[in-house]
């Protein structure tokens, strides 16, 4: 059977360019834990101490919990944080079929699971800024609020962009070497800039070793698996959340002027809509300090002032 091991010795070189900061971060220690849902074993990672206050950190498609790691250990002197594998990525198991629904019962039993007493805040990214407001929606009362990070939600499409993905997410091909394999690393959609150090870090913890060699860790079904573009699967949940919700568009992102526009109308008018300057669609490989700015003011915000009602 396929092994879970990382291509990371038991002390993992960081990149030589890392600046300290992100050398820090990744010093923070981090338990690891699962919790079983449906049948599924759900892996997640997490920082800080059990508290009443805590952040559940949501992944993109074909991504995993590493890609956060840098950003949760920035948090974790103060609040409890999670950052979840959903099924079919990273460390959990994977299943016959996937769907927004499931993966949202997987966010709220991981919150429960790792020590998040009350209702947390959800940040997703790309797809899981999709799973995020499908959760939001579903589990009201278990949600806070809802960080949403360049994920277009946008009406009836022809699925161009669900092709594309199905296109993009090759059959599994097993590599000898690590360096090979590493060098291949790639994100879907791609960007103009990355820093080096992040993407060594996150491409390292992408792998798993299989007979032969190495494998990428997601189930290369999980699109198909799905049955739909989430892009329109998750705009009924838009309309639904109740709880305080944030979006985040990335200046060189997916969100377009336009989408932010209409995302702010089908959540009720009452939600900020923030630029990350010169961010990508994946701030966390670019911009990560960008990011955490952002997300520390909301938190921050959120703490202690009151939610506006929502405007129909």
């Amino acid at each position: 059977t396929d092994s879970v091991v990382d291509a990371y010795d038991e002390s993992p070189t960081i990149h030589p360019h890392a600046p300290g900061w992100f050398r820090d971060a990744l010093a923070q220690p981090f338990e690891q834990g699962g919790v079983d849902v449906d049948g599924a074993r759900v892996n997640y990672l997490a920082w800080g101490e059990p508290s009443d206050f805590g952040v559940v950190l949501v992944h993109g498609g074909g991504a995993h919990a590493h890609w956060w790691t840098h950003v949760a250990g920035t948090f974790a002197p103060w609040l409890r944080v999670v950052a979840i594998d959903l099924s079919g990525h990273g460390d959990s198991d994977r299943r016959d079929a996937y769907s927004l629904e499931q993966w949202t019962d997987e966010v709220i039993a991981v919150a429960d699971s790792a020590g998040i007493r009350q209702a947390p805040v959800v940040v997703g990214h790309s797809m899981g800024g999709f799973v995020t407001i499908a959760t939001a929606a579903r589990h009201r009362d278990a949600v806070a609020g809802a960080v949403i990070v360049d994920s277009p939600v946008t009406k009836a499409d022809p699925e161009v962009a669900a092709a594309h993905l199905k296109q993009s997410f090759a059959p599994p091909r097993t590599y000898v070497d690590v360096d090979e394999v590493l060098a291949r690393f790639r994100t879907i959609p791609p960007q103009d800039h990355y820093l080096d150090y992040v993407i060594d870090h996150v491409a390292r913890r992408s792998l798993r070793q299989v007979d032969g060699g190495w494998q990428w860790k997601f189930d290369d079904n999980f699109w198909l698996a799905m049955g739909g573009s989430p892009r329109t699967s998750a705009l009924p949940y838009l309309r639904e959340i109740t709880c305080r919700v944030a979006l985040l568009r990335c200046e060189n992102g997916l969100v377009t002027t336009d989408i932010g526009r209409f995302m702010y109308e089908e959540m009720g008018r009452r939600s900020p809509v923030i630029e990350l300057p010169e961010a990508g669609h994946h701030p966390m490989l670019d911009v990560p300090l960008i990011l955490v700015t952002a997300l520390r003011s909301l938190l921050a915000d959120w703490l202690h002032s009151d939610p506006h009602p929502r405007r129909d």
